[in-house]
């Protein structure tokens, strides 16, 4: 008998989530479970399948199911999980993301060094792996985020890099960090919680690491609706509000309030009025949480700025949708204005 290979990158404790029809949770499962190079044990929080897929992996061996009362969101199911997996690692993989064998070892050798805040793998489309998915999200100095490198070859990234955030859709962090830093707010419910625990570790001193022989197949399927629309729009300020220092604040407010209006007349235009102002909404009941994250946040960071600075982009250049009017003055505007920002920004 062929004796298994030992470990190189210690023990995974692997996040799932399941919501919907989940049609490829039980290839996700398997994939993670054939990982080799490390051992791995999976937890997967059911929000809310609406088929049998959770039914039949229930009893696969290594596998944990969950089956919260509510559908408690991305943020609330991945610490529900996270409180469940055990191991050196926490990896966190979409249900609809198909790892590579040595995937998760190779993410995991590359979050255990020294200096690093958690490592992605490279996001593929599943239905042509040659492209990039995203091989990093950018974060714009209005909270902006998308997938980064999106239908682009992924020979363009073929080296190691770090980067501004990393994805949701399959990454690892040191167990230990994880608990240090609370892992996601239960708050952001989804979308934008992977660019704030980035720039939180950032913050930290620490880097987002981009890890290209670590591939990550995505059954990726863009999608915007009323209430994607509003939690993304809800948490981009969040992530503004709350991870800002004061100062930046300040001399972002002018791209801030040029970046609402033109927010609130895609919204209107595009007949989502409605979320956008309940994502105001939102946020002014809400605003002793925002206070107190805030005092968090600035209370964690040991980085200025002015130091991230380089890290954030002025221009507003996603390829995976249709560019809105006026976004070439738009970035033109801001990245002019960003590059005098940069100049003021806190220091200490």
């Amino acid at each position: 008998m062929t004796r298994p290979p030992e470990s190189r990158a210690g023990t995974v404790g692997v996040v799932m989530l399941a919501f919907g029809d989940e049609p490829w949770l039980p290839q996700a499962i398997s994939a993670v479970l054939n990982s080799t190079g490390v051992e791995v044990n999976l937890v997967l929080v059911d929000n809310g399948c609406t088929s049998d897929a959770v039914d039949r992996v229930k009893d696969t061996p290594r596998v944990t199911v969950l089956r919260p009362a509510e559908n408690l969101g991305y943020t609330g199911g991945c610490r529900l999980g996270a409180a469940e997996a055990h191991g050196e690692f926490l990896a966190f993989v979409n249900s609809d993301a198909i790892v590579d064998p040595e995937a998760l070892a190779r993410i995991s050798t590359v979050a255990a060094e020294e200096g690093v805040g958690l490592a992605m793998g490279s996001i593929r489309l599943a239905e042509a792996p040659d492209l990039i998915n995203t091989a990093g999200n950018p974060l714009h100095v209005a909270g902006l985020s998308w997938a980064g490198g999106n239908g682009s070859p992924a020979t363009l990234y073929a080296k190691r890099r770090k980067i501004p955030a990393g994805s949701g859709c399959c990454f690892v962090i040191r167990r230990t960090l994880w608990d240090e830093v609370g892992g996601f707010a239960d708050e952001y419910f989804a979308y934008h919680e992977d660019t704030e625990l980035s720039l939180r570790l950032w913050q930290r001193g620490l880097t987002v690491e981009y890890v290209p022989d670590a591939v990550v197949r995505h059954h990726y399927q863009f999608s915007r609706n009323e209430g994607k629309l509003y939690l993304l729009e809800r948490n981009r300020l969040a992530l503004v509000l709350t991870g800002f220092q004061r100062r930046t604040l300040i001399l972002l407010l002018p791209v801030l309030v040029v970046t609402e209006a033109g927010m609130l007349v895609t919204a209107l235009t595009g007949r989502w009025l409605g979320a956008k102002i309940r994502g105001w909404r939102w946020l002014w009941e809400h605003r002793d949480w925002v206070r107190a994250r805030r005092r968090q946040l600035q209370a964690e960071r040991r980085v200025p700025d002015a130091h991230l600075a380089p890290m954030l982009t002025a221009r507003f250049d996603p390829t995976n949708l249709e560019a809105p009017r006026g976004i070439g003055p738009y970035n033109a505007l801001v990245g002019g204005y960003w590059r005098l920002v940069r100049l003021l920004l806190p220091r200490h």
